[in-house]
């Protein structure tokens, strides 16, 4: 751990992919992120993947929004338009609050690498009971550029001029 990350505050994060298709041997998104959060500094206290089922997703969400242990929820998957993709429509009834510019930023910058593809994503963040959720695509890519351009930064309590882990408690 580097000089910069001992002044860090560590957070604890959560990582949920909701996929039909893949299974934790082959979840390279969840890998991607569980890897960069380890990487901050940050402690990984679950990993889990479900199904596209929003009952089930917002089952565990819930759970770790009421969990002490659980300060941030990172979700990868269901933010496209298909019949099946519904994450937000699951998780965003929990949040308190909704972050707007997560996913403003977020679209703009898929828009400099995807182009007009970025239409298609519904990536959304909120916060609900002192948790941060963070809705990414499923792409590996996508999460790539969620954590490297954007919730690295906010979810680094040393970050100027300011960041979202001054919110936790």
């Amino acid at each position: 751990m580097t000089n910069q990350n001992k002044l860090k505050r560590q957070l604890q994060i959560a990582v949920l992919t909701l996929s039909d298709t893949r299974s934790l041997a082959t979840d390279t998104s969840g890998d991607l992120l569980a890897s960069r959060l380890k990487e901050e500094g940050h402690e990984l206290t679950d990993r889990r993947l479900l199904p596209d089922d929003r009952y089930q997703m917002r089952a565990i969400v819930s759970h770790w929004i009421a969990a002490p242990e659980v300060q941030v929820i990172l979700t990868t998957g269901g933010t496209g338009i298909t019949s099946r993709d519904s994450t937000p429509e699951a998780l965003t009834p929990l949040f308190d609050k909704t972050i707007e510019g997560f996913g403003e930023l977020f679209r703009q910058l898929s828009w400099e690498e995807i182009g007009t593809a970025t239409i298609n994503s519904r990536a959304v963040a909120g916060l609900a009971n002192q948790t941060l959720i963070f809705c990414l695509p499923g792409s590996t890519s996508a999460c790539r550029t969620a954590w490297d351009r954007i919730l690295r930064e906010q979810l680094d309590s040393t970050h100027k001029p300011c960041n979202l882990a001054h919110l936790l408690s």
